[in-house]
Formats: structure tokens, sequence, C-alpha cells
């Protein structure tokens, strides 16, 4: 298991994009939306969600999956906030429920069987 936050990378925008929000992007997001992150993730999952609930959450993500600061900036502003908002929500819930509870593959259980051998 290694414990990673990351989203796989997604076909997104203009290209393919990895998201994450560490300790600091979820601090960030706390400031930017007035509230923390399962309070954020309850409105997108109940479609109570605040339009900078979608935007900072794919800012951040971005951020935190390694794109540049101002290249995460210009792509929210051309493909979220230049776009109808619900366009986003789906992608703004998964990169906040992976950064929250880590990413599917990562997650405590059983490990796959073993295929059995054919003869």
């Amino acid at each position: 298991m290694s414990g990673s936050a990351k989203t796989p990378p997604l076909e997104w925008a203009d290209g393919t994009y990895e998201f994450a929000l560490r300790w600091g992007e979820l601090s960030e997001l706390q400031d930017a939306c007035d509230a923390g992150p399962f309070v954020i993730l309850a409105r997108l999952a109940s479609n109570q969600w605040r339009v900078e609930d979608i935007a900072s959450t794919i800012r951040l993500g971005l951020i935190g999956g390694g794109t540049e600061p101002s290249k995460a900036l210009k792509l929210v502003k051309t493909y979220v906030e230049g776009r109808p908002p619900a366009e986003n929500v789906s992608l703004a819930r998964g990169i906040l429920e992976t950064s929250i509870m880590g990413a599917p593959q990562d997650q405590p259980g059983e490990a796959p069987a073993p295929e059995a051998e054919s003869d």
C-alpha cells in the first residue's frame, strides 16, 4: 500500500493531469470555501455546492498534483469558470474523496487472490 492521495492520471480539459490535495492545499481549500474538507465533500455530494467549492478544489488539486500554480489558475478560468458549474462537480468530488480517503487502490483490505495456473 502506497498511501497516495493522488488521483491516477485523468483526461481533463486540454490534457492529462494528476490531482492531489495535501495538507497545505486542504488548509487553503478550507480558507477559500470557509468550510472543512468533509463539509465541502458533503456539499458536492448532495448538490448543495458553491461555485468556489468546485473551482478551488480543482485548482488546488492541480497544484497538489504537480501543475504549476499559474497554469492551474489558467486551466480553471478556462475549463471550470468558463463552463457550466455542473460539468465539473464530479471531478471536484473525486479529487476531494481521493485526497481525504486515499486512492481506491490504496485502501486496506484483502489482497486479490493469485490467479490459478492453468495446465
